[in-house]
């Protein structure tokens, strides 16, 4: 039996939509990246872990932070151009920003994807944070993988200072520790 053209076709684009779809809400995605530094302040060592989960492809980007060694206080913590740090942080290059936007807090839509705001530390210089981010992605065009994930000396002010540097990158102080974000082992 025969097929025409059309027939043929039909049945491509169908079953390439399919197979399209099915890949667009795969399976959920993990990524982590193992951070560590100096803190300049008391020259102690920074280590820690941020872990970023996607549920689906359409879902917002959960994003936990576990770092001990910092100083007291907010640190800007941001996701940068690049996941080169074989000169430390320094290589890392600019906030990660493919749409060209002004830099502002993490509640804001109008923001570099790379702006993740403020991780705290506490008196033992232990720091926490959790939020979700629609604009952070692990897959496709404008994921984060092979990134890097930087944390900064000082205060991220949001975008909101008279410094120059604020609508730029928060001037949140010189660039403590770093590391490449990869996707993660799961089992």
């Amino acid at each position: 039996m025969l097929f025409s053209k059309s027939t043929i076709t039909a049945a491509f684009v169908a079953a390439f939509c399919f197979l399209g779809s099915s890949m667009v809400s795969a399976q959920p995605a993990e990524a982590i990246a193992y951070i560590v530094g100096t803190n300049t302040i008391d020259n102690s060592t920074i280590l820690g872990t941020v872990r970023f989960t996607q549920s689906d492809y359409d879902a917002p980007t959960q994003i936990v932070a576990n770092i001990t060694g910092l100083s007291v206080g907010k640190h800007g913590i941001h996701i940068h151009e690049f996941g080169d740090i074989s000169q430390g942080c320094a290589t890392s290059g600019p906030h990660f920003n493919p749409f060209n936007r002004t830099h502002h807090g993490p509640d804001d839509k109008d923001r570099h994807v790379g702006d993740l705001g403020n991780i705290r530390a506490e008196t033992n210089g232990s720091a926490y944070l959790e939020l979700s981010s629609d604009l952070v992605e692990l897959s496709g065009k404008y994921s984060i993988i092979g990134r890097a994930i930087v944390v900064h000396s000082g205060e991220d002010d949001l975008g909101l200072g008279n410094s120059p540097l604020s609508s730029k990158n928060g001037n949140a102080g010189e660039r403590w520790v770093c590391g490449a974000i990869a996707y993660a082992f799961t089992e």
